[in-house]
This record gives C-alpha cells, sequence and structure tokens, in this order.
C-alpha cells in the first residue's frame, strides 16, 4: 500500500528542520504500529522503479536458493544483521507472507490399480476448479471461452474437492480421495525469479553514509552472523545500487577523458610538458576543496557532486591558464625570470580573484537551497564554491613559485644540454 503525503513549503517548518529529520521523526511515530513497514520515498523516483520491476530502495540484498523456507531464514538473518550496522533503515524482507492453500497430489499408484490417467484427475482440477474452457461460442467473427466450474464454496474446501468423482477403466465412479491426497497448506503467495532462479528479496536504505560503506559492513555483519550452504544459496547486491555503479564507472571514465583533453590542448598552447603538470597540479587540490566541502556539509559524494567537480576542474585550469600565460608573455617581452614572476602574478591576482569570487558567489544561493529539487543542485554547488577556495590560493601564490623554480631550472640545463651537444660535434 502506497500512500502520497504533500509536504507544506519548507519556510513553513519549524527553523532548522531538515527533510531527514522529519522523516526520522515520522518513522518513530510509525514504526510502532503493529503489523506494518514502513519505508519512504520520492513519487517520481517511485513510478520509475515501477516501471523498471526495482526494488523500492536505495539498496537490495537478492538471495537466491531453491528452499523458500531456508530462504527466508536467511533472509530473516540479514534483516537483524542490518539492524545493527550504523546508517541502515527501513530494512524488510520484501516478499508477501505465505497464504493458504489447497494442495492436491496423486498417488500414481491407486490411479493405475482404478485405470485412471494422470490426465483425468488434471482435466477435473482445471475444468471444475481453475476454470478451462470446455467449448466454444462463436457469435459472428467473434468468439468467447465457455467455462464451467464449481461454486465458490465448493472451490474452496478440501472436503468438498475430495468428494469429486472420476470415472475409472470399468465405469466406477471413484472420489478423488481414493486416487489423491488433497490437504490445506500454506504456501508462497509471490515467487521471484531472476534469470530463472527463485530468489528472496531483501530492501533497504541508508542514512548520512555512502552506499559503499554501508555494502561493506553489511557484508561483513552477514559473513559473521549468517550462516548458510553457499554451494546452493548465494547473495547479490541490487537496487538503486546497480545504477549508482554503473554511473560511477562512467564518471570516470569522463573524468579521465577530460584530464586527458585538457593536457593536450595545454600542451598545444603552451608546448611545454613541465608547464602542462604545472596547470594540471591545481586540479588535486580543488578536488581536496571540493572533498572537505562535502565534509563539512555532510554531504556524500555522488553523481551530481562528481559533476560539480568537473565544473571545478575547468575553473581551475582556467585560472591557472590565466597565470602561466601571463608570465610567459612577460618573459618574451625580455624581463628576467624573477621579475616577470612578480610582475606577472600581480597583474592577474584581480583577474583571477574575480574569476573565482563569481564563480563562487553565484553558486553560493544553490548551495544553500532546501527547497524542492534542491538537492542535486546543492551537491553540485557545494563542490564548486568549496573547491575554488583553495583552487585560487594554488593559482595565485603556489603556480607562480613552481613557475620560477621549473624554469629556472630549465634554463640551467639548456646550456648543460648544448655544452654536450657541442662536445659531441667536435668529437
Amino acid at each position: 500500500m502506497e500512500a502520497a503525503v504533500v509536504l507544506t513549503p519548507y519556510r513553513t517548518w519549524p527553523a532548522g528542520e531538515t527533510k531527514a529529520d522529519l522523516v526520522e521523526r515520522m518513522t518513530q511515530a510509525l514504526d510502532r504500529l503493529p503489523g506494518f513497514e514502513i519505508a519512504f520515498s520520492q513519487p517520481i523516483i517511485d513510478s520509475v522503479l515501477d516501471k523498471v520491476f526495482d526494488p523500492h530502495s536505495a539498496l537490495a540484498v537478492k538471495v537466491f536458493g531453491d528452499d523458500f523456507n531456508e530462504l527466508r531464514r536467511i533472509g530473516n538473518g540479514i534483516v537483524a544483521a542490518a539492524n545493527g550496522v550504523p546508517g541502515v533503515s527501513d530494512t524488510a524482507i520484501d516478499q508477501y507472507t505465505p497464504l493458504p492453500q489447497i494442495a492436491i497430489k496423486v498417488d500414481r499408484a491407486a490411479t493405475a490399480r482404478y485405470g485412471i490417467n494422470i490426465a483425468d484427475v488434471a482435466n477435473l482440477i482445471s475444468t471444475g476448479i481453475g476454470g478451462a474452457a470446455v467449448s466454444h461460442l462463436f457469435l459472428g467473427d467473434r468468439h468467447y471461452d465457455i467455462t464451467v466450474r464449481f461454486p465458490a464454496a465448493d472451490r474452496g474446501s478440501p472436503e468438498a474437492i475430495k468428494s469429486l468423482v472420476l470415472t475409472s477403466s470399468d465405469g466406477a465412479l471413484i472420489p478423488l480421495s481414493q486416487v489423491a491426497d488433497v490437504r490445506l497448506q500454506t504456501g508462497e503467495s509471490m515467487i521471484n525469479r531472476e534469470m530463472n532462479h527463485r530468489y528472496l528479496l531483501v530492501k533497504l536504505d541508508y542514512r548520512d553514509r555512502d552506499p559503499l560503506s554501508v555494502v561493506a559492513d553489511l557484508s561483513q555483519a552477514i559473513e559473521q552472523k549468517v550462516a548458510f550452504d553457499r554451494s546452493k544459496y548465494r547473495i547479490e547486491w541490487g537496487g538503486q545500487l546497480e545504477g549508482q555503479q554503473r554511473a560511477e564507472t562512467r564518471f570516470r571514465l569522463i573524468i579521465g577523458l577530460a584530464i586527458a583533453t585538457m593536457m593536450v590542448l595545454l600542451y598545444a598552447e603552451f608546448g611545454a610538458l613541465r608547464q602542462v603538470l604545472l596547470i594540471i597540479g591545481v586540479v588535486p587540490l580543488a578536488t581536496l576543496g571540493g572533498l572537505i566541502a562535502l565534509h563539512l556539509t555532510g554531504t556524500t559524494l555522488n553523481v551530481a557532486s562528481g559533476v560539480g567537480f568537473i565544473a571545478l576542474f575547468g575553473v581551475a585550469v582556467m585560472n591557472g591558464v590565466i597565470m602561466v600565460a601571463n608570465l610567459n608573455r612577460l618573459r618574451e617581452e625580455g624581463l628576467p625570470l624573477f621579475e616577470a614572476v612578480l610582475a606577472g602574478a600581480g597583474e592577474r591576482l584581480r583577474p583571477v580573484l574575480m574569476t573565482a569570487s563569481v564563480a563562487t558567489v553565484g553558486m553560493l544561493p544553490a548551495a544553500l537551497a532546501t527547497g524542492v529539487g534542491s538537492d542535486v543542485q546543492r551537491n553540485l554547488a557545494t563542490v564548486v564554491a568549496g573547491g575554488l577556495i583553495p583552487a585560487t590560493v594554488l593559482t595565485l601564490f603556489i603556480i607562480p613559485t613552481f613557475y620560477f623554480i621549473l624554469e629556472r631550472w630549465a634554463e640551467r640545463r639548456a646550456p648543460a644540454a648544448e655544452r654536450a651537444v657541442g662536445a659531441t660535434e667536435q668529437s
């Protein structure tokens, strides 16, 4: 059962309360209701997951095996282990409870003695209880199945089903109870399958933690607390984690391509590998600043913050290009190295500060937003605003210093190389 809860505008909420606080308070209140398993989700992601048949949870544990009783025991053990892992919440088995069922097991030896075919027993059950078609009705170009089955009171009573009669080979009427065992028992109401293998699904959510650390801790807890035959049963992780892992794989590829493209373009512009590496050196420090900003704001590293890192790298590298290009220009004009570094760094102080401050201030409203739909933009803006601060410091002070060191090393190395070439030519 699903219930949509419409939230009032954030400005009407108590001061300082977040959506996570609201979910926590609602969980504490609703967990007191007996017989309910409460979980919280968003309408849009709920609809998407309905279409792709995914569990409505951030994480899921699929337990594959054949014995339903053992699967349920393992599932209950995983739920108990997950409840002891910090940050895990809303843990439950995503499986309907067993329902009463009428089981009919045919005694083949008895049917052979009476000369009754197994197909006769199957037809009696499928027609009288299941309502199989016995004929067709044609009306013009349309046709309809004609079904016959017993009254509902007889279909649901094991005693009534036992009294159904079959015709033996000599024409005698034989009650179904003579050739089959009819009993009332409980059975699974839903059977999940994946690649033709049965599995039981345990769904769970996490808060204030990243999914990889949750999976690592829960895997260790399952290994220590849940015993089962690993040759017959296996565990796989699913849920939204699968999509996140695919996105992270693509993201790592995109990051590598972006940095490689930057290096190619920078080398085409400056023609010196040392200056290319000097400019690219702003990327690690900018990354550190973005990670510190995420940590201070309690935000986990996700795809949205990853996109923010790409934007951060672009702004940081652009500031590095502005600084190094100006230093090269002054040196080409004939200034000594030390004077060129002092003058060039001073000239680019205001442009670099302006570029960084505009980007930082422009991202602050998104980084501080708490309205509907602000989760994605807040992560992205936090990375950019937090990472530009150390990246700007690096551009203004560290890059000129290392530029002076590298260029002086290059100048000293050049005469030595020329002397070595001259000596080779003379010999």
